[in-house]
């Protein structure tokens, strides 16, 4: 049998290993995205490809979530007399993290698993090494202009999403649940704080690197054929995924983790 001790370590040098070699193809990423030339007509296909594209998966599921959400706190509110809270939590919980989270993951979902089967595919085609032979840089040509468009576009996502999730609770409130639309509109107003926006935003770039950064990253290192191309596309998810969720709650510690946040 094996020596359970060695497992683990196996295990823990590997995983470092791979976060290196992440850190490292972040950095190259960054630095070049500083540096000419660049290549405008990419990043606005490519824009268009995440924003565009992604705005009805990512609008029906805040205006779903926003009307779901409005039903059980009022449920929840009534146990104590308390339905009138059903303005103010709903605009706090989807500008605050139901927005940028929700509209993350699905963007997650639909691009970064793009991203990795598409350079996965150029990878394991050899297109990419062809473009170093053109004495054509990949990161710059292939993977800036998906980052660039991702950390632009999803903060213009997520405040979609917002608008459309807050509405989605408005039209629950008012047309089911009995709530005055004036008074639903006021306390929404009065609870909703500038500080509440400008951390959505905040997340919404830092989720739109990750997104990029994952799908790019696992594409451009995939091998082993068209099965090494699924695992690419899997991992790219997988771990957008796992990013999305641990900068969201850092970022909400670190905005909202005083006493009065």
């Amino acid at each position: 049998m094996k020596n359970p001790l060695a497992i683990i370590g196996r295990i823990i040098l590997s995983a470092l290993a791979e976060l290196g070699k992440l850190s490292s193809f972040a950095f190259h990423v960054l630095s070049h995205s500083v540096r000419p030339p660049i290549y405008w007509r990419l990043i606005g296909q490519q824009m268009w490809l995440i924003g565009y594209n992604s705005l009805p998966v990512v609008g029906m599921t805040a205006l779903f979530t926003g009307a779901a959400l409005a039903q059980q706190i009022f449920t929840g509110g009534s146990r104590f007399n308390a339905e009138s809270v059903v303005p103010g939590v709903v605009v706090i919980a989807i500008v605050r993290e139901l927005g940028p989270v929700l509209g993350g993951l699905m963007v997650a979902g639909r691009v970064s698993s793009a991203m990795a089967a598409e350079l996965g595919t150029m990878r394991v085609t050899e297109q990419i090494d062809a473009l170093v032979t053109l004495s054509t840089d990949p990161f710059k040509y292939l993977i800036v202009p998906r980052v660039f468009a991702a950390v632009v576009t999803l903060p213009l996502l997520v405040l979609v999403a917002n608008v459309l999730g807050v509405f989605g609770g408005f039209l629950i409130g008012t047309e089911r649940l009995g709530l005055n639309a004036g008074s639903y509109i006021q306390v929404t107003i009065d609870f909703l704080q500038a500080v509440d926006v400008y951390s959505s935003m905040v997340k919404a770039g830092v989720f739109g690197f990750f997104i990029a950064l994952m799908g790019s990253y696992h594409g451009y290192y995939s091998s082993g054929g068209a099965q090494g191309v699924g695992k690419a596309t899997t991992n790219a998810v997988v771990s957008a995924f796992i990013a999305i969720l641990i900068t969201n709650l850092i970022i909400t510690v670190i905005v909202f983790g005083g006493v009065n946040g």
